[in-house]
């Protein structure tokens, strides 16, 4: 409350951001993603203490820390579920997972599967950069077979990379978007309207690592708007996204199914779970 008119105060992008500094490489894209992150929220309205942000391993998964909401940073992989146990247990949260490529597509990728498909109302933010970064430049899921400056695949991967939009498509996700990390504030729209979208809400974010690949500092020269409106045909999206180069943005499938939220009748008060679980 403002004590001189008794108004509330409208929350700024910089109230949603702790005093952690990002200790990620310069021109690292996250720092932008996280100021998009803080622009959504600030947008949003809700109280810190009504936003939590759940988190794996890597450099994306550092967003938690540096943000003043609740947060928890798991373990390598295990983000979506963290996350579908916490919104199944308080609805009333809103939910949002951070992660990268790396963490959400590899050891994660059957939790990816089983959230798009249980269709919990959260929103996941994974930003892509085609390589494992915080472990010094292994090829990661989404990195394409003829990439050869890695150590350890000096003659690339000759591995077909992972489609992670075409993924969340056939698995059920009912909202499929693409942004870019070079442009914040169309960002940040993008993440308030996954927030808002009554289900789970899949972003995939171009985020470059310029350390381990300078080359993607030519991605803001190949992203582009969708040259289609979004859809809510699943034909439709599928012939989109299985045949695009990975560069267009914006939100490119929306269609809402309902959601899985199990009745919490009957629960055990937390006084008793807590109980069963002293030591």
């Amino acid at each position: 409350m403002d004590g001189t008119t008794g108004a509330v105060a409208v929350p700024a992008a910089k109230d949603f951001k702790s005093d952690y500094k990002p200790v990620w490489c310069p021109g690292c894209g996250d720092f932008s993603v996280l100021s998009s992150i803080t622009k959504a929220l600030a947008e949003l309205g809700r109280p810190r203490e009504e936003v939590a942000i759940i988190s794996g391993i890597g450099c994306s998964s550092r967003i938690p820390a540096y943000t003043s909401v609740y947060g928890f940073h798991g373990v390598h992989g295990r983000a979506l579920s963290l996350a579908t146990g916490l919104k199944v247990a308080r609805p009333d949260l809103t939910v949002i997972v951070a992660g990268g490529d790396g963490d959400g597509f590899s050891i994660g990728g059957n939790h990816f599967l089983h959230a798009c498909r249980r269709n919990v109302d959260m929103t996941y933010l994974v930003m892509d950069n085609e390589v494992y970064g915080m472990t010094k430049g292994q090829a990661s899921p989404t990195t394409a077979p003829d990439w050869t400056k890695s150590k350890l695949t000096p003659h690339g991967t000759g591995v077909s990379p992972f489609n992670p939009l075409g993924v969340a498509l056939a698995s059920g996700a009912t909202f499929i978007a693409r942004g870019f990390s070079g442009d914040p504030n169309g960002l940040a729209r993008m993440i308030l309207e996954a927030i808002n979208h009554p289900g789970f809400a899949m972003v995939q974010v171009l985020s470059p690592c310029i350390t381990y690949r300078p080359e993607q500092r030519d991605w803001k020269k190949m992203v582009r708007g969708a040259a289609t409106e979004r859809t809510n045909d699943q034909g439709r999206a599928a012939r989109l996204l299985m045949t695009d180069d990975g560069f267009n943005i914006g939100v490119l499938y929306e269609n809402p199914r309902p959601l899985y939220q199990p009745t919490l009748d009957g629960a055990a008060p937390m006084a008793d779970l807590e109980a069963a679980f002293r030591v």
